[in-house]
């Protein structure tokens, strides 16, 4: 229903309010028979009693009782030291009481003892000047004092701290209220209200728009796309914009009530919001009072007029239009216009309203004010008129769109309407002024109702709302020195609002009271119902005014005479006496007297219609629309009541009729919501930031219904204690024997009943204790008497301890220093003595001192004599044998000569007769074999063996012409094999992956083939190098006598001979004809054999000779020197090709070896020297201590037969692979004949020499033992005549000579296997390019060539599988092979050196070990798992997906992610792109469907958040990167990737282990949260030690106490804090997280409690005292100790609990002026307004314990501005609980060898296969 607005100002300024009476309520109670304040005993009025007097300027003032009261009297003496004595009539009369000190600044008006006037002043002043709280709780009322100042409060951290509590268990607080609605609205199911009061600069506003704050943030709505929160919040710079002002008494003043209706769904979640206004001023349009200012909107489109986008608008200063100059107030200090005005665009662009239809808003508004530019000008007696030369009527016709003649035309004339007649009758200037006056007004309220239409339409839910909140921001009541129709309507809402805030009041009194079952007498309120029934009854104020608005010739005069006549009955209503103008009505706050004068026309609000029919007609459609009746089926959800006029003149109603159904639908409204109430004061009308005056504040406490709130609670028992807390308080006032501790109400009600003897003055209730007012300030005083008494008490006790231990002490220092005097006479008597005794013993020592030294002399001198002349005797001795061994030894080497010298005479003479022997037989041979040479049988045996040959060289050639024709079918082929193209290429890169060794081998192969082509044109010059290598062949088996070093190196290069032998066969089989090619190769083979039988029966003579020369060496007498043993086994070449077969060893080394040539065979013969290697003693040094010889030869040997052996295999192979590579090639198998025959031969040197170092050991052996034998342990004789010595310098230089030899043949070897190496890395290399090229060839498209190569290449590959597979199984036997031959070598090492067999998997490097210990490893992995692409989900669900945290926990940490990056390594090994893409992309996705699963699991967020990071560390050990190859070893640099670079995906693990680490955060917190304040704050160690203080009403009946899902006992809650933290411990390092995280972790933790706390600290009153200081204190030493248990203190994790540590300690500090610089010191982590607000809520726990004095808040305030901080930093209250620490992942390198990680059976990935 539409609602009128009244036009005029309702305000005149404060130099215009009228007083009101000192105590107006006492005229109000009279009426009802009852006293505003209640009545004391008068044993209370006695001398020290503290009161409150009247005062005129003060309204109230502090005394006390200088006497006691009685005769009616009352003396007092003031504050200021000024006394006073008077008389009251009646005892009634008395003064109030004032309230103990402990009860001062409290959070809640009704806990108070004393409920009154003055002690609701006092208290709200207290709080608000000294601790500078701007809301107090009064029962369901927060009164909320404006404090003109920026508080820190508001913030999104101060939401979560009252998110989720009670509403009384924190500070007073707007958020508090909404929280308390918004719960209620939760739990109860039902519409909540919040209706904010106060008069014009309290504070509603901003009230209202934190409480929406508040919803907006814990009920944003969960589609994101909608934001309708964040739209809720915009719309307030809109409507600031057009409906707020400047007026004297605020900078912001809103001119129009609001109603503003949250929607929210099911979820409590915000889905829209309505809006309706009231009561717009829009008077304010067209006038404003001095120092005022215009709508905001107006100045704003003025501040920006400049801009291009608004140059139509044609508007300049504002100081050039009449509607904005009026007030001479045009700027705010502090406001910019024009960013106003950007940010009201951006507000309108947020809520969806167009770039053209807010042009055209900017246009109707400055068309308003070019309207008022316009002059009206006299144009006769009657008449007025507008020129047409009017600047401003042109401007804002064309701003309206409509026509100027007609609009200059109808301002100045109105149409008379009479029958059937129509008049147009001209106004005065007065009627065209206020004409043009009021369509500005309708113009501007039509655009207020459009705007807030459109608001409510952008706020419009698309569903109905489940519930809704509404928030009233509306005036207070109001009384000026001159009342209109304005203040009258408010003072009507406020009247109506007053009524049903006193019912719901009395209400919930009533309810707490039947809740808890006590009997007490109902209250008599005050109903205000009489004086609404005078307004809106019939015949009441509005039906008259109603009725004489129309009637023709209606007045104000007449109408007011009718209110005397008719409304006289009414008690409320009231004639003045001087003024027959005005009416008093006696509202319910005071008597307002209206003026009569504009209440009629007010009331009709009439407007010109035919100007409101020129703006319908108007171009442009928003102006339009705005005067255009909405159709009645329109469908809108918009409240908004429009206040234009109706068509019809009958059928339009009045502006009071409208607002009276207006009301009542707001009434409607807020009876069917459960309201909430906050009243706004106004401290002082100078806007001085925290200034209160008392006068000021009475006046609108009285008006607001907080002192009526206060009656209500002071007429029943206001006062509530629980029996525990009751008990806790006041155990000190009862006898222990009185105490039940198992019925603690009972207990209670002994204590209870020796102190109060009136039943009236309490009621037990179920849960609590309800006390009369002025009954918890009198168990005050008797608890405060008791604990001085207990005080007193322990002083003299105190002080006669101290008495008696000041006595006990003297007289210990009397006797101490007697005792000490006594002692010092004795130790001199003593010390004399001793001094006596010491002269003698020094006189004694000193003599025979001297005789000493004198005996020491001589003896010295005779014993160098002596020492001399033995040594020159000695020296000749020595001489003297010197030189007979000497002559010895030049006889002995004569000896020697001579005897060789006949030796080789005799050796000569010999060889020489069997040469001419041998020639002579051999001439005779000769002859024979010539003779038979020529017989025709021989030439048949030859031929014959030719013969043979050629038929295998034909079945050769035939097998050949059978693989020809299989070419053919392979041609046929060639279409199907060209569609296997890519299978071949997949098989390729699999066959690549199977083994390191099979990928270079292929690689070396395809290296070969490819040089083919390269090799085509030099035939000849292959055939020439052929030759060139046998020739070189023969010379390298004649050196190998004297060369054995060139032996390595003629290999090599006969591998590289072999490998273009093998380009030349390649060739010669495809250009040479089969059978030229297979006789040609016939004839090489036998003149091969024949030069091979020819140069082995040559080196078979000479070894001969040789081992002839050996046996007669050791059949002689002397011993062989080191040179003899070198030559001979140099020499000893045997040429029997002897198999390559390592299991026959031991045979080879036991006594059947008989091979021809060794040295074996000719050692065999001789006895002596029969023993073989297995029968040797190897001594170790432990059993010869004193001997220099260490025996390593079998050490030596075990390290060269495993290169040779390792060396061998890998030529083997090489060889192997080049011979099956060309297996038709009879040169080349020839060749490898050759190339086995000289392996062979040198195997065999390597194990005569070994055998020769056997004897060589045997021979020392058997010396040693004879000599044993011979001279028995004496065996020093042997060595007589030096002989020994010179043995023993000979076979140490053999030793030397081996172990030489042994080290170059070692280092020889390893530079054959350096070279081989180099050489496969550039046959890859080669590979690699043939590749490419391969790849180039076969893109290029169909022609006869590639498909050639393509059908040769796909024959290759298939020949080379076959081989390679071939390979693979032949090192699989070889392999074998091994493992015998190291079982046969831990056999002779166990015999030889005893050591066990079974270590051999262990090198040591022991010094108590000869023999060296051999790795046993089955086989070498590459650290990586291969699988199939099919197979990739299947590991990913297994590893991912079904991983449970249980099962997880029994493996190594971290192997899924090992895991993971074993197959990520394979697929880089293989350079399969998408492969590794695929299988990173589903880690990725796996890992998030999991965390997004799981994520309430804590074990499931910790396990992927540890194996993340481990797999994130993992991609950068082996990222190839040298800055995270530091810790790495050889085996994991070369494990590195090779051709990926995953620094992109380390970026995405990155990311998504920071998301993890939020989650693991976000779940501890959740966990810890209901535990920090109860465990932090409100355990104690020993109960009830802080003493609760009064409470009063804390648990209102107007906050119901949530019930908690889980409640936690203070008492429990620290030890459950505790296990929790240990819990989070233990999960953490139960699955391998970093330390570095785990420190992290828990520091954000321990950051998150210490805000918790710290905040719950800041907001809580009752825990600001010293006793509670020392509680927080020792609960958070619990913590401290926590982390030294689990070595966590090192790393600062407590340093996080800074804050809340110096908070404890200001509270338990000593607050005088001496110790502000220490507290500033000590409080470094508190910010400035941490520390005011926990110095201003201090409060003592009882009257023993001091306040702390306001002056030095001021000195610490002072003191810590000068701190060197910054300014965010002090302006900071409550700490951020959402501020997060900056993560960060230090690299964790693994030592972990990833070839060692295994995979565990229950798992089941046998998909998977370890290379």
């Amino acid at each position: 229903m539409p609602m009128v607005i009244p036009e005029v100002s309702d305000y005149t300024g404060p130099h215009n309010a009228r007083k009101l009476s000192l105590d107006p309520l006492a005229e109000r109670y009279k009426l009802i028979g009852t006293h505003f304040w209640p009545r004391f005993h008068l044993h209370h009025y006695v001398t020290g009693a503290r009161v409150w007097i009247p005062d005129p300027e003060q309204v109230w003032r502090f005394a006390e009782l200088t006497k006691d009261y009685k005769d009616n009297v009352v003396a007092v003496i003031y504050e200021d030291a000024q006394t006073e004595e008077f008389k009251v009539k009646s005892d009634e009369d008395l003064p109030p009481l004032r309230n103990p000190d402990i009860l001062l600044g409290e959070n809640d008006l009704t806990s108070l003892s004393y409920l009154h006037e003055p002690a609701v002043l006092y208290n709200l002043q207290v709080r608000f000047c000294n601790h500078n709280a701007i809301y107090t709780y009064c029962g369901i009322v927060l009164v909320a004092i404006n404090p003109y100042d920026e508080l820190p409060i508001y913030g999104p951290d101060t939401i979560s701290a009252y998110r989720g509590h009670n509403m009384g268990d924190l500070d007073p607080h707007i958020f508090a209220v909404a929280e308390e609605a918004f719960t209620q609205m939760e739990r109860e199911n039902k519409d909540q209200s919040i209706i904010v009061s106060g008069e014009s600069g309290a504070g509603k506003t901003v009230s209202a728009k934190y409480a929406m704050r508040y919803f907006a943030s814990v009920g944003g709505a969960a589609d994101s796309e909608t934001h309708v929160e964040k739209k809720i919040l915009a719309s307030n710079p809109i409507m600031e914009a057009i409906g707020n002002a400047k007026t004297t008494r605020n900078d912001n003043s809103s001119r129009f009530g609001k109603y503003i209706e949250l929607d929210f769904t099911q979820s409590y979640a915000i889905m829209g919001a309505n809006m309706r206004t009231y009561l717009l001023e829009k008077s304010r349009v067209v006038f404003q009072a001095p120092d005022e200012r215009n709508y905001h909107i107006f100045y704003q489109l003025c501040a920006v007029a400049s801009e291009e986008k608004l140059k139509h608008l044609r508007l300049g200063h504002q100081d050039n239009f009449h509607y904005l100059n009026q007030g001479f107030s045009p700027h705010i200090d502090g406001v910019d216009d024009g960013a106003d005005f950007h940010e009201t665009c951006q507000a309108f662009n947020l809520l969806g309203i167009h770039e053209k239809s807010q042009d055209q808003i900017y246009r109707i508004l400055a068309g308003i004010l070019h309207l008022g530019n316009v002059t009206v000008e006299e144009s006769g007696t009657d008449s007025s008129s507008i020129s047409k030369g009017d600047e401003a009527l042109q401007i804002a016709s064309d701003l309206f769109g409509v026509d100027v003649d007609d609009l200059r035309k109808w301002l100045c004339h109105r149409k008379i309407v009479s029958g059937r007649e129509v008049f147009n009758k001209p106004m005065t200037v007065t009627e065209a002024t206020f004409s043009r006056d009021a369509l500005s007004k309708h113009i501007y309220a039509k655009l207020f109702d459009w705007i807030v239409s459109e608001i409510n339409k952008c706020f419009a839910a698309k569903t109905k709302p489940y519930r809704f909140i509404g928030v009233l921001d509306i005036y207070g009541f109001e009384t000026f020195e001159i009342n209109s129709f304005e203040q009258f309507c408010i003072n009507y809402a406020n009247e109506k609002l007053q009524q049903q805030f006193n019912q719901h009041v009395f209400k919930l009194e009533q309810e707490e009271y039947v809740k808890e079952q006590i009997e007490w007498e109902f209250i008599n309120f005050y109903d205000n119902q009489p004086c609404i029934d005078l307004i809106e009854s019939k015949l009441g104020i509005l039906d008259l005014l109603d009725e004489e608005c129309r009637m023709p010739k209606g007045s104000d005069q007449s109408w007011v005479e009718k209110l005397y006549d008719k409304c006289k009955k009414w008690d409320h209503f009231s004639k003045p006496r001087l003024s027959n103008t005005s009416f008093v009505i006696a509202h319910f706050a005071d008597k307002v007297g209206y003026e009569c004068a504009g209440f009629l026309e007010k009331n009709r609000d009439t407007v010109s219609e035919e100007c409101v029919n020129i703006l319908k007609s108007s171009q442009y459609p928003l102006v339009r629309a705005l005067f255009t009746e909405k159709a009645k089926g329109a469908q809108t959800k918009v409240k908004v009541m429009p206040a234009g006029p109706a068509k019809s003149k009958d059928m339009r109603k009045s502006v009071g009729s409208q607002f009276r159904e207006s009301l009542s639908l707001l009434m409607a409204t807020l009876n069917s919501t459960t309201p909430h109430y906050v009243r706004c004061i106004k401290p002082n009308d100078d806007k001085m930031a925290f200034t209160f005056d008392p006068t000021r504040a009475i006046q609108q406490l009285r008006a607001c219904g907080v002192l009526e709130t206060v009656r209500i609670s002071a007429a029943g028992y206001p006062s509530r204690w629980t029996y525990n807390e009751f008990l806790c308080r006041y155990r000190v006032l009862c006898n222990s024997r009185d105490i039940q501790r198992n019925d603690v109400r009972v207990t209670c009600q002994k204590i209870i009943s020796n102190m109060i003897s009136d039943e009236d003055k309490f009621k037990f209730g179920r849960t609590k204790i309800f006390f009369r007012a002025g009954q918890v300030a009198y168990m005050e005083k008797l608890r405060a008497d008791k604990l001085c008494a207990c005080g007193v008490m322990i002083q003299k006790n105190v002080r006669m301890f101290i008495v008696r231990k000041r006595y006990r002490t003297m007289r210990s220092a009397a006797m101490t220093i007697q005792r000490y005097s006594r002692g010092m006479v004795a130790r001199r008597r003593v010390h004399h003595m001793r001094q006596t005794a010491a002269a003698i013993k020094i006189q004694a020592c000193m003599r025979g001192w001297l005789k000493r030294v004198r005996y020491q002399r001589l003896k010295y001198t005779v014993i160098r004599l002596q020492s001399r002349a033995r040594g020159t005797w000695a020296r000749q001795r020595f001489e003297h044998m010197r030189r007979v061994r000497a002559c010895i030894v030049i006889q002995k080497h004569i000896r020697k000569y001579l005897a060789v010298k006949h030796f080789r005479m005799a050796v000569r003479g010999f060889i020489t007769l069997q040469g001419l022997v041998r020639c002579f037989l051999a001439r005779r041979m000769l002859k024979k074999l010539k003779i038979e040479a020529k017989s025709i049988e021989h030439q048949k045996k030859l031929n014959k063996g030719l013969e043979n040959k050629i038929i295998s060289l034909q079945q050769k050639l035939t097998e050949m012409k059978q693989e020809n024709s299989n070419i053919k079918v392979y041609k046929e082929e060639i279409t199907t094999l060209k569609s296997q193209v890519v299978e071949m290429k997949s098989l390729e890169n699999q066959l690549k992956g199977s083994t390191n060794r099979v990928t270079e081998l292929e690689a070396l192969v395809t290296k070969l083939t490819g040089e083919v082509e390269f090799e085509r044109g030099e035939k000849m010059d292959i055939l020439t190098q052929k030759e060139q290598a046998e020739k070189d062949n023969r010379e390298l088996v004649e050196r190998l006598n004297t060369e054995n070093a060139r032996l390595t190196e003629e290999l090599n290069e006969a591998q590289k001979e072999e490998v273009l032998r093998q380009g030349e066969e390649l060739l010669r089989k495809k250009f040479e004809a089969e059978k030229q090619q297979i006789i040609m190769e016939s004839s090489e083979e036998k003149a091969a054999y024949q030069r091979l039988l020819a140069e082995y029966n040559r080196l078979e003579q000479k070894n001969d000779i040789l081992e002839e020369q050996l046996a007669k060496v050791k059949g002689g007498s002397h011993k062989r020197s080191a040179s003899n043993v070198s030559n001979s086994g140099a020499s000893d070449t045997p040429t029997e090709l002897v198999r390559d077969d390592i299991m026959d060893l031991s045979s080879m080394m036991g006594d059947e070896d008989v091979g021809y040539g060794s040295v074996r065979s000719r050692m065999s013969e001789n006895s002596d020297s029969s023993r073989n290697l297995e029968n040797i003693e190897w001594e170790s040094p432990q059993k010869i201590p004193n001997a220099d010889i260490k025996i390593q030869v079998p050490e030596k040997l075990q390290e060269l037969e495993m290169e040779n052996a390792k060396l061998k295999d890998d030529l083997n192979r090489l060889r192997k692979s080049i011979a099956d590579s060309e297996p038709q090639n009879n040169q080349v198998q020839e060749f490898m004949k050759q190339f086995e025959a000289l392996q062979d031969e040198l195997e065999r040197r390597r194990e005569e020499c070994i055998q020769l170092r056997t004897v060589l050991a045997n021979r020392s052996h058997d010396i040693r033992s004879l000599t044993e034998n011979s001279y028995g342990k004496d065996v020093d004789i042997v060595n007589e005549d030096g002989e020994l010595a010179v043995a023993y310098q000979t076979q140490k230089q053999v030793n030397r000579q081996l172990e030489e030899e042994l080290k170059t043949e070692k280092m020889r070897h390893r530079e054959t296997e350096s070279e081989y190496k180099s050489e496969l890395e550039r046959l890859r290399r080669d590979n690699e390019r043939q590749q490419k090229l391969l790849s180039q060839n076969l893109s290029k498209g169909g022609g006869s060539h590639p498909e050639a190569l393509l059908q040769s290449e796909i024959m290759r590959l298939t020949s080379e599988n076959l081989n390679l597979q071939g390979q693979v199984d032949s090192l699989t036997e070889q392999l074998k092979k091994y493992k015998r031959t190291l079982k046969a070598y831990a056999k002779k090492l166990k015999e030889t050196s005893g050591a066990d067999p079974s270590d051999l998997l262990d090198v040591t490097n022991n010094e108590n070990d000869v023999m060296p210990v051999i790795r046993k490893k089955e086989r070498e992995y590459m650290g990586m798992f291969e699988y199939d692409r099919s197979d990739e989900m299947q590991i990913i669900r297994v590893l991912i997906y079904e991983l449970k945290p249980r099962v997880a926990v029994t493996f190594l940490p971290g192997l899924p992610a090992y895991i993971l990056f074993m197959c990520i390594r394979h697929t880089d090994h293989i350079n399969d792109d998408e492969k590794v893409r695929s299988l990173l992309n589903n880690i990725v996705n796996g890992v998030k469907r999991v965390i997004k699963k799981r994520h309430e699991d804590l074990d499931s967020t910790v396990l992927w958040l540890s194996n993340t990071l481990r797999l994130l560390h993992n991609l950068k050990q082996y990222s190839g990167d040298k800055a995270f190859q530091a810790e790495n070893t050889v085996k994991q640099n070369e494990q590195s990737l090779k051709n990926f670079d995953l620094s992109e995906y380390r970026q995405v693990l990155s990311d998504i282990a920071v998301w993890i680490y939020n989650g693991v955060i976000k779940l501890m917190e959740e966990k810890v949260q209901p535990l920090i304040v109860p465990s932090i704050l409100e355990h104690e160690a020993i109960a009830g030690l802080s003493g609760n203080k009064p409470g009063g009403m804390r648990g209102r009946a107007g906050s119901v106490a949530r019930e908690l899902e889980s409640p936690v006992e203070p008492q429990k809650a620290l030890d459950l804090l505790l296990k929790e933290m240990t819990q989070f411990y233990r999960t953490l390092a139960m699955f391998g997280t970093d330390p570095e995280l785990i420190t992290q972790v828990f520091r954000q933790i321990f950051y998150f409690i210490c805000a918790g706390s710290l905040n719950n600290l800041l907001l809580r009153k009752d825990m600001c005292h010293w006793s509670k200081g020392m509680q927080i204190r020792y609960n958070l030493s619990h913590l401290e100790q926590w982390t030294r248990d689990m070595r966590l203190h090192e790393s600062g994790v407590t340093d996080t609990l800074a804050p809340i540590i110096q908070a404890a300690q200001l509270l338990q500090a000593r607050k005088t002026d001496d110790d502000v610089h220490s507290i500033c010191d000590m409080c470094d982590k508190l910010s400035v307004s941490q520390i005011i607000k926990i110095l201003n809520l201090y409060t003592p726990a009882d009257e023993f314990e001091e306040r702390v004095p306001i002056s030095f808040i001021h000195k610490i305030q002072t003191k810590l501005q000068e701190r060197a901080e910054g300014e965010q930093a002090q302006a900071t209250l409550l700490m951020n609980t959402k501020f997060a620490f900056p993560v960060r992942f230090p690299f964790n390198p693994s030592s972990i060898h990833l070839e060692d990680i295994e995979l565990p059976d229950s798992l089941n990935l046998s998909m998977l296969k370890k290379v």
